[in-house]
This record gives structure tokens, C-alpha cells and sequence, in this order.
């Protein structure tokens, strides 16, 4: 068996009346994610964990910000993609890792059904997928509420 290990990283400015989807969820919060889909940060750095790991370079290498296809997309649907991509090479996801920083809304209770989203798009248990929150302590643009920051890694194996 053949193992690798995919690092993805994602950051989207907030903007006052977008919405904020997160993880696949509607956050109710009075700022949002602004970008080219409908800017789900933690699904975007999934997605460049996945890529990274089976070296298929990145998310807006496949899903361009200009393309106007992916205007306004669900990420839920670039996830699905990119499980597509990396399951051509032969690669099976093992696990995923992923750590929110934003200041609010509060995202714990929202964990669960994040994790479910994700496990049903791409086809694996809950156990497997780890979603993780932090502040940044009210510094910086995460805690002027500016902008929201995703990491993830994941496991691929063959």
C-alpha cells in the first residue's frame, strides 16, 4: 500500500449581507464569505489537501475563478470533483483533518452536520473527517472579523 499526505490552506475576505456557508452549512452571521463559488473556506482547503496529496496541483488550477461555470457554485460540488480526480489516479481517501479560524459565528454546534456533509459527498464515515475551530484572539484581520481561514491535511492511499 501506498500512503501520501496532502496539506491544503484557504482564506476569504467577509463582507457585510454575503452569505456564509461553511462545511456546506448556511451560518447566520451578518458577514459572509465573498468569492467566485459560494466561497466555502474548509471545503476549499479539503480540496487542496486532495489535490496536494495525489500531486494534482490545486483548486484553482481545476476550478478557475474566472471560469464562469463555477460562479456561484456549491464547494460541496467541488469536492465531489476532486474526490473524482484523485480517485482516477487511484487514490482512496484515508482521512481528513481540518481547523477553522474565524472569530464568529461560533462553529461547534455546527460541527456535526459539517462533518456529515462531507462524509456523504465523498463517500466515508464521519469518523474519518476531523473539524476543529479556533479564534485568533480578536488579532489580526481573522479578529476584526475581516476574513476567515481554513486549514486541512488528509491521508490518500492506493
Amino acid at each position: 500500500m501506498k500512503i501520501k499526505v496532502g496539506f491544503g490552506f484557504d482564506v476569504h475576505q467577509l463582507k457585510d449581507g454575503h452569505p456564509f456557508v461553511v462545511g456546506g452549512v448556511n451560518l447566520e452571521h451578518h458577514k459572509g464569505a465573498f468569492g467566485h463559488s459560494d466561497a466555502d473556506v474548509l471545503l476549499h482547503a479539503i480540496c487542496d489537501a486532495l489535490l496536494g496529496a495525489a500531486n494534482l496541483r490545486d483548486i484553482g488550477f481545476h476550478f478557475k475563478n474566472t471560469d464562469p461555470q463555477w460562479k456561484g457554485i456549491s464547494s460541496v460540488i467541488l469536492l465531489q470533483e476532486t474526490v473524482k480526480l484523485i480517485a482516477a489516479k487511484g487514490w482512496q481517501i484515508g482521512n481528513i483533518d481540518a481547523m477553522l479560524c474565524l472569530e464568529a459565528p461560533k462553529i461547534n454546534p455546527h460541527i456535526p452536520q459539517m462533518q456529515e456533509n462531507i462524509a456523504a459527498a465523498i463517500g466515508m464515515s464521519v469518523e474519518d473527517i476531523s473539524i476543529k475551530a479556533t479564534t485568533n484572539e480578536t488579532m489580526g484581520f481573522i479578529g476584526r472579523e475581516e476574513g476567515v481561514v481554513a486549514y486541512a491535511v488528509c491521508l490518500i492511499e492506493k
